[in-house]
């Protein structure tokens, strides 16, 4: 797995558990939204900067975008639209 197909992974895993939508993850770690799903995609390479602000945002060690999923453990299901996650 890439590095940034690990962070994709982390980044879905760890803001879908919280139950945070890509859109409130976004705001509190000014980025835009789209951006956020092109990361979990894994389509953009974040910096150190924005995985630190992402990791802020969502109450976690930097560490945690970095471990590697268990085998056969499955990428949580998206979140059901609407009004999600903390303000």
């Amino acid at each position: 797995m890439r590095a940034n197909q690990l962070i994709a992974w982390n980044l879905r895993k760890l803001r879908t558990e919280r139950g945070v939508s890509q859109e409130v993850l976004a705001v509190d770690a000014g980025v835009d939204r789209t951006y956020v799903s092109r990361v979990e995609r894994g389509q953009e390479n974040p910096t150190v900067g924005v995985i630190e602000r992402f990791a802020l945002a969502l109450s976690v060690d930097l560490t945690a975008f970095f471990i590697r999923p268990k085998e056969g453990e499955e990428l949580p299901p998206v979140l059901k639209k609407g009004p999600k996650g903390r303000r």
